[in-house]
């Protein structure tokens, strides 16, 4: 799917071209030739395989993106793309985007976290585990220089990920954009939350380690024998016992 190239404003290139951020670059780069770059690109002619995260640093330097849909040439699937937005919109003030972390803020979060994963409660080496921001960059912007420990916490790249999707498609994050109601979302306060990106979601992360693997096998067999799915069958049994208390 050509394009045919875009003209754009002087002050638009001198601002995108003082960008560093690695990811970021090759984004805009691949769009300022092309147009638009894929989920595809950004896979096979990039390594990129989170789509999302490379779009979000372009965003996080202050330049705006619009998501859209086209066919893939390898899958022929729809798949998801991404080209310049409103260059209006432009936030010059964010050119080097998010402000890097220590080792040592990272440290302490990771002996603070128990190594967990705050959200799935997986234990990690401290080298697969992210920095998040609880409240997210877009809604909340970067704290300058002295930071909170307490904003941030560790996930898993799995939960990052899933984090990122959920918060990207919610209305807070899109028109709202009021932290106040991030840090009541089960992805910004996981153990003590009223909502999930708006809606009146509740969600429990269970894992089995160890020994334990031995009950999950159990469960698992007990809710294929019934047809049921096993987080179904595991909602209907607790919901069993609170009947039976």
């Amino acid at each position: 799917m050509a394009k045919k190239k875009i003209k754009y404003p002087k002050e638009f290139l001198e601002h995108v071209k003082s960008i560093t951020n690695k990811r970021a670059k090759v984004v805009i780069d691949h769009i300022l030739e092309h147009g638009f770059i894929t989920t595809d690109d950004l896979q096979t002619k990039y390594g990129y395989t989170h789509a999302p995260r490379a779009a979000m640093d372009v965003k996080d330097a202050g330049i705006p993106l619009e998501t859209f849909k086209v066919k893939s040439d390898i899958s022929g699937r729809q798949i998801g793309a991404y080209r310049f937005g409103d260059i209006t919109q432009i936030q010059t003030k964010r050119v080097a985007g998010r402000i890097a972390f220590s080792k040592k803020f990272k440290k302490e979060l990771y002996e603070l976290s128990n190594g967990k994963c705050m959200i799935c409660n997986g234990e990690f080496e401290e080298r697969y585990l992210q920095i998040d921001h609880r409240v997210p960059y877009e809604v909340g912007g970067d704290i300058d220089v002295a930071r909170n420990i307490e904003d941030f916490m560790l996930l898993c790249g799995s939960c990052n990920r899933a984090k990122s999707w959920s918060c990207e498609h919610c209305d807070n994050w899109q028109k709202e954009k009021k932290p106040s109601l991030c840090m009541q979302c089960y992805w910004g306060s996981p153990t003590n939350y009223n909502h999930i990106a708006l809606k009146e979601i509740r969600r429990l992360d269970l894992q089995w380690t160890g020994d334990e693997v031995k009950y999950y096998d159990a469960i698992r067999v007990i809710a294929e024998q019934n047809k049921i799915e096993l987080p179904d069958f595991v909602k209907t049994v607790i919901v069993d016992k609170t009947k039976k208390r």
